[in-house]
C-alpha cells in the first residue's frame, strides 16, 4: 500500500472491487479514473446539476459528494449496470430512446439513474408535477425539459412489469 492511500472494497454493478485511493477520492472519480465506468459524468464539481447520480445500496446518490472510502462494503450501480450488456436496454433508457428524452447526452445517465429511484420511491404513475419537482437536483442545459418529463412518466409506466427489487436495481 503506497503512502497516504488505502484500500476500499466495494460492490459496482454487481462485481467485486477493490482499490488504493488517496483518502479524497471522490465515489465519482473511483468509478471514472479507477474503474473506467465513465457513464456517470462530472458537470459541475459542486453537486448541482446531477450528472453524477448513481445509487448507493439501493438509493440515487450524487457520487461527487460522496467519498469512495465511505462506501466500504456498499453495492454501487452505474448507468453501465443498469441493463444487462448483452440484453434489451432498462425500461427506462428505452422510454428515454423512444421519447427523444436527450440531445447532447451529458446529463442523460443521472436523470435515468435519478429516474428509476423516483419509480422506487414515488411508484409507476407519475405526473408531470412530480417528475418536475423531483428532478430539481438535475440539469439539462438543451432539451427544456419536456421530452424528459414524457420519456419518465413512460419509463415509469413500463417499469410497472418489473419486480420493485428489479426496478431499483
Amino acid at each position: 500500500m503506497a503512502a497516504n492511500t488505502a484500500a476500499v472494497s466495494l460492490t459496482v454493478n454487481g462485481k467485486p472491487v477493490t482499490a488504493e485511493v488517496d483518502p479524497r477520492t471522490l465515489l465519482v472519480q473511483l468509478l471514472r479514473e479507477h474503474l473506467r465506468l465513465t457513464g456517470t459524468h462530472v458537470g459541475c464539481d459542486t453537486s448541482q446539476c446531477g450528472a453524477c447520480v448513481v445509487h448507493v445500496n439501493g438509493k440515487a446518490t450524487k457520487s461527487c459528494t460522496v467519498l469512495a472510502l465511505q462506501l466500504g462494503g456498499a453495492n454501487v450501480l452505474t448507468i453501465e449496470g443498469l441493463a444487462a450488456p448483452d440484453g434489451p436496454l432498462h425500461p427506462m433508457q428505452e422510454a428515454f430512446r423512444e421519447n427523444h428524452g436527450l440531445q447532447c447526452g451529458y446529463c442523460t445517465p443521472g436523470m435515468i439513474m435519478t429516474a428509476v429511484d423516483m419509480v422506487r420511491r414515488k411508484g409507476n404513475d407519475l405526473d408531470e408535477h412530480t417528475i418536475r419537482e423531483e428532478l430539481e437536483g438535475n440539469i439539462c442545459r438543451c432539451t427544456g425539459y419536456h421530452n424528459i418529463v414524457k420519456a419518465i412518466a413512460a419509463g415509469a409506466r413500463a417499469m410497472r412489469g418489473t419486480s420493485a427489487a428489479k426496478a431499483a436495481e
